[in-house]
């Protein structure tokens, strides 16, 4: 017979007091609590990824468990025509009804619980717009965002939207509040685009490693509002991003008719596992480059497990049903490539704690900062000059650099996206003169002495970052 898929990831809630049973080892809810004291006591804070907005009723012709055979017309929103029907903003089946009062008070009490009594540190919220929606319509007055607002304990944690759904005007990125944060999307397929060798690209990609004040720049929001990631658990992950054109998801029995298609990939010359040397070494190059520029981008980055040892999942972009190697995290079998990729992301994070730059509150203006003597952010090009209108108005250019400042540093990040190495000029920054390179993703600059006005040779596909002092 058919072969049964097991629903691996969850994400079809039915007590939102209660953690996926199967992580448990022994039945007992304490472990739990252990898991978290242990994370804190190792400086790690814990953040749950919460499913509000549907349940695995699903829709109709679902099964009745729980809410649906207690109170259908509270807890779900039902079709304004035909109510044996249900309106959907989740793609789901059904939409859970935060409009009712009982239905709010139930998911805030859910929140508190998590909170108080199992002492996690905050909650992305897997398709938030469906969350706050008042009349099938998004808004900042919803009663969601309000009651965390208002709300003594919720209010100081930290809160991270997924800020879309699948209903009408569902994609909201950039309107939560001011205290959330945001999956960035546009920052996944501009990263992936310029890596890619897209064309057009660069005036998007300064925009979106400097923090995307473009999107959240408003409402008083810090530029840690933009949560920066180029892979998450749907869609590619980082090796097999470089190493796929399409994605593969047959096992997944759905004829490979699920998961995204837009997916900005390259396989860099050949679909899948290659035994080709080069092929193999600009794949690596390429991802080494994206995890460099999400680690030295403004905002908060975000890493998917298993990308800081280059793990493959073959080509499956959709992996929901998969119990098995194409979602184990499977520690004993990462090999030579994985360990040198892992201590080249410990590398990246380390350096990044380090500039204290990027601990910064404030978006870029791009103005003079009486401060530091500089505009807050300089753009230049290889011939060491500043960028014109003309470099953003070139479809062609492949390349670009910025360049920022605290007090005592100034941070020189170089992105080269073409196919060769380029001749590039490290400009003169009036006060700063000791030139220390600390990051060069290809590993190919032998020179270790720099100096303003000197021309070095930056490899193809590679981030190189410099940390200049006075």
């Amino acid at each position: 017979g058919k072969e049964v898929k097991r629903n691996y990831w969850g994400y079809e809630t039915y007590s939102f007091f209660a953690p996926e049973p199967s992580y448990l080892a022994c039945d007992d809810i304490n472990e739990f609590k252990q898991m978290v004291k242990e994370l804190h006591a190792n400086n790690i804070e814990v953040l749950l990824d919460v499913v509000y907005n549907h349940t695995g009723e699903g829709n109709q012709l679902g099964p009745t468990l729980c809410y649906r055979g207690i109170d259908n017309e509270s807890y779900y929103t039902l079709d304004r025509n035909n109510k044996r029907y249900y309106y959907d903003s989740t793609g789901c089946g059904a939409s859970f009804n935060l409009q009712h009062p009982f239905v709010m008070m139930l998911v805030m009490d859910s929140l508190r619980y998590w909170v108080k009594n199992m002492g996690v540190d905050g909650f992305r919220f897997d398709l938030a717009t469906s969350l706050s929606r008042k009349n099938e319509q998004f808004t900042q007055d919803s009663g969601f965002l309000q009651a965390i607002r208002q709300d003594e304990i919720l209010r100081q944690i930290k809160l991270i939207a997924e800020p879309w759904d699948l209903a009408s005007g569902g994609y909201q990125l950039g309107a939560f509040p001011p205290n959330w944060a945001e999956w960035n999307d546009r920052y996944r397929d501009t990263i992936r685009r310029f890596w890619k060798g897209d064309e057009g690209v660069c005036g998007q990609f300064a925009s979106r490693i400097s923090g995307s004040s473009d999107i959240f720049g408003y409402n008083d929001r810090t530029i840690s509002s933009s949560v920066n990631f180029v892979t998450a658990h749907d869609g590619f992950n980082l090796r097999d991003l470089v190493s796929y054109n399409d994605k593969h998801n047959m096992s997944n029995g759905e004829e490979n008719r699920d998961g995204s298609n837009s997916n900005n990939s390259w396989n860099s010359g050949q679909e899948g596992e290659t035994d080709d040397e080069n092929i193999k070494n600009m794949r690596l190059q390429r991802a080494k480059a994206m995890m460099a520029t999400l680690i030295f981008s403004f905002g908060t980055p975000m890493l998917l497990a298993g990308d800081e040892f280059y793990r493959t999942m073959f080509g499956n972009n959709n992996p929901y049903c998969q119990d098995n190697i194409l979602n184990w995290v499977a520690w004993d079998a990462i090999d030579k490539d994985g360990m040198e990729f892992a201590h080249f992301v410990r590398r990246l994070l380390a350096l990044r704690k380090k500039l204290k730059i990027f601990n910064r509150k404030k978006f870029f203006t791009g103005k003079f900062d009486d401060l530091s003597r500089h505009k807050d952010i300089i753009w230049y090009r290889e011939n060491g000059e500043e960028f014109s209108q003309n470099d953003w108005n070139d479809r062609c250019r492949k390349t670009e650099s910025y360049c920022v400042y605290d007090d005592v540093r100034a941070v020189f990040c170089i992105f080269n996206a073409n196919t060769e190495n380029i001749k590039w000029k490290l400009p003169q920054i009036r006060g700063y003169s000791r030139w220390n390179m600390r990051i060069d993703t290809a590993e190919k600059i032998a020179d270790d002495d720099f100096y303003a006005g000197k021309e070095i040779e930056i490899p193809a596909w590679s981030v190189v970052v410099f940390e200049v002092k006075k």
